[in-house]
């Protein structure tokens, strides 16, 4: 009998997967529901469950975030989300699964098999920051995940100003002008970044477009908000206004 939590703001669709999940109860069982996902941490930190069944979207802390603040994934863990059906297929991945609101039953019976399938594998830190990074490109426009120091670190796109480059590592210079170094070079930190706030301007640097203090056309620069003075190269000049 598998052992199930379920986490998710929204008391009725909690019930809902519940109910859903009543139709195999001889294969699952629901040991613990939870609305606040502060709750769900205290619980998993001592408990662990076959699987876990987390809604992505709630307003204090984001399912994945909710996965980066776990010690440990040592069981499976099944997203339920209202994004549409092409997007989970995309994001498919042996140790997490996705789930389409309103929960299909057919849908749910093909999960609970691969949770059998695969027992309590473990998601190893390279792949919840592939997971998370993938996510992030696809769907949340407006954050960035960054591996630095062991950890993920989840960033509003408007607490950046530019990346600059220094060889094999990239600087994120902040809005409250603390830097994040990060190993990677400036090519990766701009594949992770939504193209629609941020433009490479320069070979070594990416500036965030909403930064902008002004443009000097004459001497080939731009200012940002942090007064730092960017050099725009000859070959991006028309690219770069066009995103003006």
């Amino acid at each position: 009998m598998l052992k199930a939590v379920i986490v998710d703001d929204e008391p009725k669709a909690i019930q809902s997967l519940i109910w859903e999940l009543s139709n195999f109860k001889e294969e699952i069982e629901v040991i613990k529901s939870f609305t606040s996902p502060e709750d769900a941490l205290k619980y998993l930190a001592d408990t662990t469950p076959d699987c876990l069944f987390l809604d992505i979207q709630m307003p204090t802390i984001g399912g994945f975030q909710f996965l980066e603040r776990l010690n440990d994934i040592n069981f499976a863990v099944i997203i339920t989300t209202a994004y549409d059906e092409y997007a989970i297929k995309a994001l498919k991945h042996d140790a997490i699964d996705y789930l389409l609101k309103p929960i299909d039953s057919d849908d749910l019976r093909d999960t609970i098999a691969k949770i059998k399938k695969y027992g309590n594998r473990q998601i190893t830190t390279a792949q919840l920051e592939s997971i998370l990074l993938n996510f992030n490109s696809k769907f949340d426009k407006k954050r960035i995940t960054i591996n630095t120091d062991g950890k993920l670190l989840f960033l509003d796109v408007d607490d950046v100003i530019y990346v600059a480059s220094d060889g094999n590592y990239s600087t994120l210079f902040l809005k409250d002008q603390k830097k994040i170094v990060v190993t990677k070079k400036l090519k990766e930190v701009d594949a992770i970044l939504p193209e629609h706030y941020f433009f490479r301007i320069h070979n070594s640097y990416i500036i965030n477009l909403n930064k902008i203090k002004a443009f000097i056309k004459n001497e080939g620069y731009v200012v940002m908000d942090s007064n730092h003075k960017i050099p725009v190269a000859r070959q991006r000049k028309s690219d770069f206004l066009e995103k003006l």
